[in-house]
């Protein structure tokens, strides 16, 4: 039974991640974050499987900024794969905030990737790294040979954590890789995400909870993904027999616009009506456009995404819909589904 551990496991991501390892028979161990308050709602499905809880699947108090933590950890588990996903991942937050950003989501990854060398280990490692870094992008569309440009905290920590892991793997001959990340959404995205923000607005104003939605800037272009595929694809990369580095994209691009428009017209709404402009919103160096070449991915791992933008905009919000129906007023209020 192979070991896997996986930073950022309460997240979209990490949590679609622990379903697939589970269901490859993995033993799946998870970081999170001591919290006054439960935060793990994305992976509490798991725990209702007897099979799984406290047999194959284990969460462990730790954080990106604990070094030492991080030592100790792996010198007991020794996994055979290690998934990092733990990050400030919000990219407009990360100009409020842009220390713990840098911190957190660039430094953390040097304090993981130290960790596996000073526990002597050979897991294999994998970044989670984000189109964000290609920034003010320097061709069209992007792939692996693109010239990074960030334009935000966030886009700069993690051209730093995809060259430590590059230089990693070149220094110590550890198994490490980039999964360079395109947009990808799901119904368990975080609310304050644009995707999200959008889909669970409209589930909203079609139950009368909600009569506007505000948002920055809706001509910024995205290729969007769907989020389930995507961990699939970095599970892909981690098998291979050495560290490289893989572009995950749909090769699609639509703007902010077309989101708004296609949630709405699926829940039979005219999104003019709804939605306003908010400064507040706007980011101070915007990224106009991002497209992803995935060539590489669909020839050496076989890996093609198959959900496409429009089926990805009626998935999240008829769970949004579907959630706000079954649990009301109070929840929409309240946590996340």
């Amino acid at each position: 039974m192979k070991r896997a551990l996986i930073t950022g496991i309460t997240g979209q991501d990490g949590s679609y991640l622990a379903d697939l390892l589970l269901e490859k028979d993995y033993e799946v161990h998870g970081i999170i974050r001591r919290a006054s308050t439960f935060n793990t709602s994305r992976i509490d499905h798991l725990y209702a499987d007897p099979h799984v809880n406290g047999v194959r699947m284990f969460l462990h108090y730790g954080d990106l900024s604990d070094s030492v933590n991080l030592v100790k950890l792996l010198y007991e588990l020794k996994p055979d794969e290690i998934y990092h996903l733990g990050a400030q991942s919000h990219v407009r937050v990360s100009f409020d905030i842009p220390e713990y950003t840098s911190d957190v989501t660039g430094v953390g990854t040097i304090r993981i990737l130290e960790a596996i060398r000073e526990a002597g280990l050979r897991s294999r490692f994998l970044q989670a790294s984000s189109s964000e870094m290609f920034g003010k992008v320097q061709e069209v569309p992007q792939n692996e040979k693109t010239r990074f440009w960030p334009r935000s905290p966030y886009g700069v920590a993690k051209v730093f954590s995809y060259w430590a892991t590059v230089n990693y793997r070149e220094s110590y001959g550890l198994c490490a890789c980039n999964s360079i990340m395109f947009n990808h959404e799901s119904p368990r995205r975080g609310e304050t995400f644009v995707s999200r923000k959008i889909s669970r607005a409209v589930a909203a104003i079609k139950q009368g909870l909600q009569k506007e939605l505000f948002l920055g800037n809706l001509g910024a272009k995205r290729d969007w993904g769907y989020a389930p595929e995507y961990v699939e694809g970095m599970w892909r990369i981690v098998q291979l027999s050495e560290g490289d580095d893989f572009v995950l994209a749909t090769g699609e691009t639509h703007t902010v616009r077309e989101f708004v428009e296609t949630a709405f017209a699926h829940a039979d709404l005219d999104w003019k009506e709804f939605v306003k402009h908010d400064a507040r919103y706007e980011r101070p160096a915007e990224v106009d456009l991002l497209l992803g070449d995935a060539s590489k991915a669909k020839k050496i791992l076989q890996w093609e995404p198959k959900v496409r933008f429009e089926e990805l905009v009626r998935i999240m919000v008829d769970a949004d819909i579907d959630f706000l129906s079954r649990n009301g007023v109070k929840k929409h209020l309240g946590k996340l589904p």
